[in-house]
């Protein structure tokens, strides 16, 4: 009796934009001339970008990975005998030993690349609503009591405690409450929060839902960034897959919870990104900035008490509630509890996503997993936190990833985007895109940060042409202190940082060329 062989080719993002579609259509097409027995499944993604299309081989209850393929490849891979793990030169062995993979601590992004996104039963067998079944036995204190010995910190960027945040929204009067998650991800460098949705959505279906049910609320809204078609049509799915088999929707697994999600497409706009801007577009205004307080957890949506909170901080509640806070705070340093998905992208070998606890330093990052300058050259600058993070120079590339230790050099670990550049980039340039990124992106509701940034486009300019130089870097720092202390949130006060450890760490830069 013949059997079936098991191929995963994932359906994130990254692979499908590498040709996934083409391979998975071109292995089917091979494997019926040749009479084999395939079954494609389309999994989620490992995180590691730079393999993709990634494919694994199901031999005798391993996975067998190689990569990355190209449609050109397959024909080569069945000669290899790929389906029984034969030998070729893309073949990278069992998935589970690649060092880039096994070297990581994954928690939130376990199940990513191991499951077919949208099978009920896949998630369940590895534990997938364990969470939010005892969150449904023990209720909103425990839960509250498991995330606050967790330490777990908003991953959005701004390291909020999660469980100040939802204690204040269930000790919150109001008959209506809601859950909503941050999904807008617009800072350069980042790609966790899209790699989740698309690698397992349930979990962040799991984790809001058991939010609806900490805080006192029925009904969640996920705002998704406009540029991730794939992941709405993977969530949309997830959320149909989690109603059929109640765990969402009316009377939660007979225990009489309510709790609905709905997918809101968001305005295209990054100062979205911020909680309140992202408020007022999900109820249908222009994506503006509000005034705080009140905080959203007092007056939040449609002006009720609201959970903000981002993909990665709400994915990682199930399993915190099914571990045990202690569990998940035995990872990190400090007051940065657990772990964060690492984004290597820019000049690096190898791009991809790394979970591991925090205290980790950006250069071993960039050498034990990125494997360096995919140019070869020296690195140069680094980024971190996306278009508002500071620069690093070499000197600092030893501070370890923490929140309060980043903060005490001027940096933001933020969602942990890391972008690397070598030593051919301008940082004078960065300086100058950082001003016009906030000048084209601010809403314009305050001064500071709607006319300083036009202005500090024009002063790098003239510093850059070298019109009256000194004078000139004098003003652009007495500017970036002004949007510091006078603009109302993190897009005006924040872009300055880039600007000024620019000036601080590479002063050559803003040298004009002697002919």
């Amino acid at each position: 009796m013949s059997t079936s062989t098991k191929i995963f080719i994932p359906r994130d993002t990254a692979s499908l934009s590498m040709g996934g579609d083409e391979v998975a259509s071109k292995i089917e097409e091979i494997a019926q001339k040749e009479k084999k027995e395939v079954t494609i499944i389309r999994n989620g993604s490992w995180g590691m970008s730079w393999l993709e299309p990634l494919i694994e081989i199901e031999i005798e209850g391993h996975r067998v990975a190689y990569g990355p393929i190209s449609e050109t490849d397959i024909i080569d891979l069945f000669k290899a005998d790929f389906l029984n793990g034969g030998s070729h030169f893309l073949k990278l062995g069992n998935t589970k030993d690649i060092p880039y993979l096994k070297n990581q601590q994954r928690w939130t992004f376990r199940k990513c690349g191991l499951i077919d996104p949208i099978s009920i039963d896949d998630y369940i067998k590895n534990k997938g609503f364990s969470g939010l079944g005892i969150a449904l036995k023990k209720g909103s204190d425990y839960v509250l009591k498991e995330l606050e010995k967790s330490g777990l910190r908003g991953r959005g960027g701004a390291g909020f405690p999660t469980a100040i945040k939802w204690q204040t929204v269930a000790n919150a009067e109001g008959a209506q409450k809601y859950i909503t998650c941050n999904a807008d991800e617009g800072d350069s460098g980042t790609f966790s929060d899209r790699i989740l949705m698309e690698s397992d959505p349930l979990a962040l279906i799991e984790g809001m839902t058991i939010a609806g049910l900490t805080v006192g609320a029925n009904k969640g809204y996920i705002y998704l960034r406009s540029e991730y078609p794939n992941a709405y049509e993977i969530l949309n799915s997830a959320i149909n897959t989690a109603k059929e088999h109640n765990w969402l929707g009316k009377n939660i697994q007979s225990s009489g919870f309510d709790f609905e999600i709905d997918i809101h497409i968001g305005g295209g706009s990054y100062v979205c990104g911020e909680e309140t801007a992202m408020l007022e577009s999900l109820e249908g205004k222009a994506g503006m900035i509000r005034f705080k307080p009140p905080l959203p957890a007092i007056e939040g949506l449609f002006g009720k008490p609201t959970v903000v909170n981002n993909v990665v901080t709400l994915a990682s509640v199930p399993d915190i509630i099914d571990q045990g806070g202690p569990a998940y705070s035995a990872y990190g340093v400090n007051r940065s509890k657990g772990t964060l998905a690492f984004q290597l992208s820019g000049n690096v070998k190898q791009g991809g996503l790394v979970e591991i606890a925090f205290g980790i330093t950006l250069r071993e990052l960039i050498e034990q997993w990125g494997g360096g300058t995919a140019s070869g050259k020296p690195v140069y600058a680094v980024q971190v936190g996306g278009p508002l993070g500071a620069y690093f120079p070499d000197s600092l590339l030893d501070t370890p990833l923490d929140y309060e230790a980043f903060a005490a050099k001027d940096g933001m670990v933020g969602h942990g985007g890391i972008v690397v550049f070598d030593d051919t980039a301008d940082m004078a340039i960065q300086a100058r895109f950082a001003m016009e990124f906030c000048s084209i992106e601010s809403c314009g509701k305050c001064t500071p940060c709607r006319i300083g940034s036009t202005r500090g486009v024009e002063v790098i300019d003239r510093i850059i042409s070298n019109d009256n130089r000194e004078k000139n870097i004098d003003l652009l720092n007495d500017l970036c202190e002004t949007m510091i202390d006078g603009s109302l949130c993190a897009m005006g006060g924040m872009t300055p940082f880039p600007v000024k450890s620019a000036l601080q760490y590479f002063p050559k830069d803003f040298k004009p060329e002697i002919e």
